[in-house]
């Protein structure tokens, strides 16, 4: 049910207004047509004018005459209550300021301009008497978008062309100019289409999740299935049952590049294409989803984590598909997990959560083992697909020569795919030729010089790349330290590395790489899936971008190159990402009904670590089982609390020096029952010219982890051009 109609402030009364900048919260008057609590407005600061949202009362003693008025009040929905409570608890908990919060629900163009018509660019009827690269590139454009409006600016920048380009297409009739409303409701999409047949076992969870979508309170779901189940169609049952209820519904995907295929599923199970929110979409789709989301006029979103803050006037359901997904980890200026704030969210307003893994998250695990969360499994793959047979190749025992990555009995299993007409799939998580570049003769390795971390290179671009700030440079053919020529060597191989020795032993096959690096757009990335999922490529080279939600009919083995990558250092997830990897990674194979069985062969020097072997013997509970206890012992989380805490400076000398200075004022954490960790050298010591020092905090899961990083941080005073972050719950230890 939708929240109640924002309280009301009349003319001149004084309110409180959360500005954008850093001030926050400032006193204003209301304006002569008085103004709505959640309410949008353009308020004076100095000479400018800026954003800001009535936030209540005003609290200050000011006499009234000396307060200026408000501005503009934009045409916008006010945000419900239940946001304002949403964008408050999340800026608490993550100790983010508030002005930063509302920046984070504001992200959309042109928010003060009203909503008159606008001269857009829509597809035409006629056809371009020439085609050229440039004009095929604008068609491509509105093609990717499904037809929508664009101005014709935007369109050429998008396309990379000049208007010029756009300006023929419309005098040819490719493309047509008309008038159209600035923002327009979405189509309806109707939830009582049938969807495809399910199994037993997903008819039951399915209608687990609408008696919870009917009741209408708060509750989280943890969908757990063997890659391969149908938990997308099972959650898609309630996406239906929430919109047959007249509420919002929000799907949250880990990667852009998996939008495209969704979305065209969505399409055809509920007969129209859903609101799409994600870094790819136009400002124009931008500004007219946020419009509709508050004014409940779109009723299915799918998008990318920033999804989480748009102003939704009633959401009822938010799936977090693949929730174990370190990409809903912010870690940039808003340090938040996408996953903890749609429990947050859905706790406010009395929605739904569903989280959908294959492999979810220890937190997620804990709270559906503990009763927390309700827990729903999908055990066996949909139709007749059967799940892949897996295996370790014992790299001790292989005759490996030197340069090889590829070993002989995962070489021999390739062919016979071959042989057979079968995709294979070749995965190892590290972009580029190799991670490092050493000098023979002096034996320096070629660095970043903004950043403490060696080069990676990347020979199809033939460049030198930082993966920390991306600086790049060309290959040089001398060392940079020494002046000799000829003695540089890759060290270590990376997914060009082998892609090259594919080409040498495998001739006859054509390869494909996916790596994110190689692909400058959504469009190519998608074209070039479509690719395999139609056979057009033999053996598949990937880093971690395979392991995200393909269906690929034809592919019967995946190989893990090195199995003991992620295994390696001392993050307390090590284990827990490997297996959740290497099982998504393996859960590529054999999906399609009917097939080949799949194979999934890990290269190992390890077969008897924990990890590969929970992997091989599919022993999913006791794995996690082992992990809990493991954490549970140390008080790690989920059963303790981390916060971290990143300070950067040009000279290192002032961040260190502040950095032992917070470190011996640090009462407040221990009054809490905190322990303070540091101050550290950051693994990557700098980034960008910045030094960084780290902190750890650690404390039992009850304690006031929040309130007392706040009274302990309040007292001082940041030197000049020092940067302190927050990080609430780290994924990363950076």
């Amino acid at each position: 049910m939708r929240d109640n109609l924002p309280a009301f402030f009349p003319a001149r009364t004084r309110i409180a207004v959360l500005t954008c900048e850093p001030v926050g919260v400032l006193d204003y008057l209301a304006p002569e047509q008085g103004v709505r609590q959640g309410q949008l407005v353009l308020v004076p600061l100095g000479p400018r004018r800026v954003l800001g949202l009535v936030w209540g009362d005003g609290t200050g003693d000011f006499d009234l005459a000396k307060l200026r008025p408000v501005a503009k009040v934009l045409d916008a929905e006010p945000f419900q209550p239940g946001f304002l409570e949403f964008l408050t608890r999340a800026a608490d908990y993550t100790l983010t300021a508030p002005p930063l919060m509302l920046r984070m629900a504001t992200r959309a163009p042109d928010l003060d301009q009203p909503p008159a018509a606008r001269r857009v660019i829509v597809p035409g009827t006629g056809a371009p008497q020439r085609m050229t690269e440039a004009r095929q590139r604008v068609l491509d454009v509105i093609a990717d978008h499904g037809g929508a409006s664009f101005a014709p600016s935007e369109l050429a920048q998008l396309a990379g062309v000049g208007t010029s380009v756009v300006k023929g297409l419309v005098a040819q009739g490719a493309l047509a100019e008309i008038e159209a409303p600035r923002d327009t409701p979405y189509p309806r999409l109707d939830p009582s289409l049938p969807g495809k047949p399910l199994a037993p076992d997903q008819e039951a969870a399915a209608n687990t999740l609408r008696a919870a979508i009917r009741e209408g309170s708060y509750g989280t779901t943890l969908l757990r299935g063997v890659t391969g189940s149908g938990k997308t169609e099972v959650y898609l049952e309630a996406v239906a049952e929430c919109m047959a209820r007249g509420r919002q519904a929000l799907v949250l995907l880990p990667e852009i590049a998996l939008s495209a295929e969704f979305l065209d599923r969505v399409e055809a199970r509920f007969g129209a294409r859903p609101g799409e929110w994600h870094s790819g979409i136009t400002r124009t789709e931008r500004r007219r989803l946020w419009h509709m989301a508050g004014r409940g006029e779109v009723g299915l979103v799918v998008g990318a984590r920033s999804a989480l803050f748009l102003p939704f006037r009633d959401l009822g359901l938010i799936v977090v598909d693949e929730e174990h997904d370190s990409s809903y980890k912010q870690e940039d200026v808003v340090f938040y997990s996408a996953r903890d704030m749609a429990v947050l969210r859905a706790s406010i307003t009395s929605a739904h959560v569903v989280l959908a893994s294959a492999t979810p998250s220890l937190e997620s695990w804990v709270n559906a083992t503990s009763g927390k969360y309700t827990r729903l499994d999908l055990r066996s793959r949909y139709g007749e697909a059967e799940l892949p047979d897996m295996a370790a190749i014992d790299l001790r025992a292989e005759d490996m020569p030197s340069g090889r990555w590829i070993s002989p009995t995962l070489e021999n299993a390739v062919r016979a795919r071959l042989e057979k007409g079968e995709q294979s799939l070749l995965f190892l998580n590290r972009r580029g030729f190799a991670p490092v570049t050493v000098c023979r003769a002096c034996g320096e390795q070629i660095g970043c010089h903004q950043c403490d971390a060696r080069m990676v290179e990347h020979r199809f671009q033939n460049r030198l790349v930082c993966h920390q700030c991306g600086e790049t440079r060309a290959i040089p053919d001398a060392c940079p330290s020494c002046g000799v020529e000829g003695k540089l060597a890759p060290v270590g191989p990376g997914v060009e590395r082998i892609a090259e020795e594919v080409a040498a032993r495998f001739p006859e096959a054509k390869a494909t790489v996916l790596s994110s690096d190689l692909f400058h757009s959504a469009r190519a990335l998608k074209e070039t899936i479509a690719q395999i999922a139609a056979g057009d490529t033999d053996i598949i080279i990937g880093t971690q971008i395979v392991a995200k939600g393909h269906n690929f009919p034809r592919l019967t083995l995946v190989g893990v190159i090195d199995a003991d990558l992620g295994l390696q250092g001392a993050d307390l997830r090590a284990a827990e990402r490997s297996f959740q990897l290497m099982r998504q990674v393996a859960g590529r194979a054999g999906r399609q009904s009917g097939q080949a069985p799949g194979i999934a062969l890990l290269q190992t020097h390890q077969p008897d670590h924990p990890v590969i072997r929970a992997i091989i013997s599919g022993q999913d509970e006791s794995f996690w089982d082992a992990e809990a206890a493991g954490r549970q012992a140390t008080g790690m989380p989920p059963f303790g609390r981390l916060a971290g805490i990143i300070l950067s400076h040009p000279d290192l000398t002032v961040v260190s020096d502040f950095a032992r200075h917070l470190a011996a004022n640090a009462t407040p954490l221990e009054d809490a029952g905190a322990e303070l960790w540091g101050p550290a050298p950051a693994p990557i010591a700098r980034i960008r010219g910045r030094h960084r020092m780290r902190m750890l905090i650690h404390a039992p899961r009850q304690a006031p982890v929040q309130s007392a990083i706040a009274d302990w941080l309040a007292p001082h005073r940041l030197p000049a051009n020092l940067r302190l972050a927050i990080d609430i719950d780290p994924q990363s230890f950076l």
